[in-house]
């Protein structure tokens, strides 16, 4: 599907979505990779993923299915708790999930999601504020983070004005 930031490939099984990545970024790893494209996309991966970059969805609601160790799945699981528009260092998440000493492990396995957005590793930056490793580039990681902060400000403003017109 087209995004404001690209193409995307969205993948599934019968059980969920095993992968979600921008063109760009696999394109980058594997240039010899062939991508096909359905002519008629549709179902709620699409539908949530368009509402995303439009601003009118912060948490995905979709069965997934990624294939990955024990860790990396925790570190997945724990990706998913960091709120629409903030971000984290690796190390927090590492303390997050209780391994305060696995920054570098933390961040291999934020490496390897195969579920970009959905999971949302573009959330995770460096402990000085900087922007570090994204599948897809840290220009792709600035514009989802871009993104999100636009309408998280768009979103408290309107929840401001309809709290002060009680």
């Amino acid at each position: 599907m087209d995004s404001p930031l690209g193409r995307i490939l969205i993948a599934q099984n019968s059980v969920g979505l095993v992968a979600i990545d921008f063109q760009e970024g696999l394109a980058a790893k594997s240039p010899e990779a062939a991508w096909h494209f359905q002519k008629k996309l549709d179902g709620d991966a699409v539908e949530q993923i368009r509402a995303y970059f439009n601003g009118e969805l912060y948490q995905f609601t979709l069965p997934l299915a990624p294939k990955g160790t024990v860790f990396q799945q925790q570190v997945w699981t724990a990706l998913q708790a960091i709120p629409y528009g903030q971000t984290i260092s690796y190390g927090e998440l590492a303390r997050k999930i209780g391994l305060p000493t696995a920054a570098r492990a933390v961040g291999a396995a934020n490496g390897k999601n195969p579920l970009c957005i959905i999971v949302p590793c573009h959330r995770v930056i460096g402990s000085n504020g900087t922007l570090t490793g994204f599948r897809g580039g840290v220009r792709l990681k600035e514009g989802l983070l871009s993104l999100e902060r636009r309408h998280s400000a768009k979103s408290s403003l309107q929840l401001t004005m309809a709290l002060s017109n009680r």
